[in-house]
């Protein structure tokens, strides 16, 4: 097993043919996570960055430096050195503490799940480079969580997940599925702030065409569900970001090698920038 430059073992260090995924472990590093994270989020979806942000070509916030960002190199031989092709960021309680809150507590409540008695870890600003969307950088991913998991013993994972768009109407078939058929349990379930609350049962469930509604939820969200994941009550509408948000919350014991392999069964469907997770 490879060392951290402290000399402690890392606690996500999976390879797969010429991916290498582990954790930032350097300024520099985190740096090339915020990098293809402005490729995405403000060249591809346009988010509008500051002006700092697009001198710099990074896009980064004040969470940034209490989080672990999940980095997978690609080593073949034709790759610039340190190129990341895909990233996710990661906080665990002590590092909200540190940070003042969650991300996630910009939009939610999520008394819930700060109540709960195991570890929990915030998911969030997931993406993936525009030339490995088939299927390889999702499932890549999943292996990195898969190991912070475990490591860290984390019992619970939650974080906002994106849909493209902030026309809630057009997204009435997809929010209301998820409205109707995977809402959290009271005691698990986070609730956008009465501030920026949008209700999401915008359909009668006798309205929805599941098979249609599945089609239209964005990779991401479909791998959570896979997982057994539920959403918070009430969706969230980013103006900065282009996307309506649903917080998603998503039980540990799902993360096993046989749901992982159930999670990416359909990844091979081509990925948009609108897949990322926030």
């Amino acid at each position: 097993m490879e060392l951290t430059a402290d000399g402690l073992p890392r606690p996500v260090d999976v390879k797969s043919k010429d991916l290498h995924i582990r954790l930032a472990e350097t300024p520099d590093e985190v740096q090339l996570a915020q990098r293809l994270r402005y490729q995405v989020f403000v060249e591809e979806m346009a988010v509008e960055p500051s002006e700092e942000m697009r001198r710099e070509g990074r896009e980064f916030d004040s969470y940034d430096d209490f989080c672990d960002h999940l980095l997978v190199f690609d080593n073949s031989p034709e790759a610039p050195a340190n190129s990341v092709i895909a990233t996710y960021r990661f906080m665990r309680r002590e590092q909200a503490l540190r940070a003042g809150q969650f991300y996630t507590q910009d939009e939610y409540d999520i008394s819930p799940l700060l109540e709960y008695p195991g570890e929990v870890m915030e998911l969030g600003r997931s993406c993936v480079h525009k030339d490995h969307r088939t299927g390889i950088g999702m499932q890549v991913l999943w292996r990195g969580i898969a190991s912070y998991v475990l490591h860290f013993n984390v019992d619970l994972m939650f974080g906002c997940a994106s849909l493209f768009g902030t026309d809630v109407d057009k997204l009435a078939l997809p929010l209301s599925y998820l409205h109707h058929n995977h809402m959290a349990p009271e005691h698990l379930r986070p609730h956008a702030l009465a501030a920026l609350h949008t209700p999401m049962d915008r359909l009668s469930a006798d309205e929805i065409d599941a098979k249609a509604a599945l089609t239209s939820l964005p990779p991401l969200i479909k791998g959570y569900l896979r997982l057994g994941g539920w959403v918070g009550d009430g969706a969230v509408v980013d103006s900065s970001f282009g996307t309506t948000d649903v917080c998603v919350v998503v039980k540990t014991d799902g993360v096993t090698e046989k749901y992982r392999k159930h999670l990416t069964r359909g990844e091979s469907e081509p990925r948009t920038p609108s897949d990322e997770g926030r």
